[in-house]
């Protein structure tokens, strides 16, 4: 590490990060056709400088402020007494400097008019703005699902990007709100690159064909293993049936929504149990709410195992609920009782704030009763 490295580290500055894609070569290519305006000035301010040195015996700083301002015809007249033949050369560079503007002003307007340079102007901003997320979500293909999601990304302020190939992707992203978009196809390179996918948590994948889904999982996958990722990608992609549903787990999908049987399910509990749905909808799903709702796995070697909910009292201590046990076998006991006995290696569903559930964890952790249970 450099001494200058060194002085940003202690000083806690930090380099941008660059995208994985920066789209330089397609800028400097729209850059182009500005070359040759560009050499005929630098060339018309050369031989103008020459000219004036050697007809009239100007100085050095004088030819070539006299040139200058003679090219670009601003009218401050002559520095110094010119000769016939200088005025006359004074003439010729007028008419080159007419000239070369003329073209380059028709350069600028044709550039403008195609738009292509302000496109990648534009996305390259974009993309420098993606490789500063972290733990974002890259929400695979536009529709009337990523249109819901991303409200709800949006009012919890998890950070995501759209990524779908249409091309009207730019106005699409300003009717729907999105920060962040990427016009290209999720399961290609330059979708994956673009994306910065590397520093996501996670994938959404929302494609209206399950074959556009497993393309996106597969190739989430193929990526998460070429670039060694620790800690895997958290993949959660929609289903319109039982078959695909399996068919996207097998796959390698984390999480799979079939909204049929989604829908089933929350009629079902309101049907049921409309005290506990109305509950669940009060305050699970509001971003303003101070609940949390999380599962904790109990392992063999927890105190815990064997003993009585009553026996945690992670109420008292944590201002945590037990209310369901998810039990080896795949048995769900909701709502259970004091006297219920903890199996091992059932999962404990918790209700309560972060703080809490965090501190009802590391009571579950513990290989031995706690001697003192402090109050957070």
């Amino acid at each position: 590490m450099t001494s200058i490295e060194k002085l940003k580290k202690f000083l806690g500055w930090r380099s941008t990060p660059k995208p994985h894609i920066t789209l330089n070569d397609e800028f400097y290519s729209h850059l182009a056709p500005f070359r040759f305006p560009l050499i005929l000035t630098v060339l018309i301010m050369l031989l103008g400088t020459i000219g004036y040195m050697v007809i009239d015996h100007f100085p050095l700083m004088d030819a070539i402020y006299q040139t200058g301002i003679t090219f670009t015809t601003v009218g401050f007249g002559e520095i110094r007494p010119i000769s016939d033949m200088g005025r006359i050369f004074t003439i010729t560079l007028i008419i080159f400097g007419f000239i070369v503007f003329s073209v380059a002003v028709g350069i600028i307007a044709e550039v403008v008019k195609k738009g292509d340079f302000q496109k990648t102007v534009k996305e390259r901003k974009m993309l420098y703005e993606i490789a500063r997320l972290k733990q974002h979500f890259v929400v695979c293909y536009h529709n009337e699902f990523t249109i819901q999601v991303t409200k709800q990304l949006r009012a919890n302020h998890i950070p995501f990007v759209v990524v779908d190939p249409r091309d009207d992707m730019e106005e699409i992203a300003k009717k729907y709100h999105y920060p962040y978009f990427v016009t290209a196809e999720p399961h290609t390179e330059a979708g994956i690159l673009k994306s910065h996918l590397s520093s996501a948590k996670g994938v959404i994948t929302l494609a209206d064909n399950v074959a556009d889904n497993i393309a996106t999982i597969a190739s989430a996958r193929l990526y998460e293993n070429e670039i060694g990722r620790k800690r895997k990608f958290l993949i959660i992609a929609n289903a319109k049936s039982n078959e695909d549903d399996q068919k996207l787990l097998k796959l390698g999908a984390d999480k799979v929504v079939t909204a049929t049987k989604l829908m089933a399910e929350r009629i079902n509990a309101m049907a049921a149990r409309p005290d506990m749905e109305n509950l669940l909808q009060e305050f699970l799903y509001k971003k303003d709410t101070p609940l949390d709702l999380e599962e904790a796995k109990v392992s063999k070697t927890s105190w815990l195992v064997l003993k009585k909910i009553r026996a945690a009292r992670f109420r008292d201590i944590a201002n945590v609920t037990i209310i369901g046990i998810r039990q080896k076998d795949g048995k769900f006991i909701p709502m259970p009782k004091g006297d219920t006995i903890i199996m091992p290696e059932s999962r404990l569903l918790l209700i309560g704030t972060e703080d809490g559930i965090r501190h009802a964890k590391k009571i579950i952790r513990k290989k031995e009763k706690p001697d003192e249970l402090k109050y957070i």
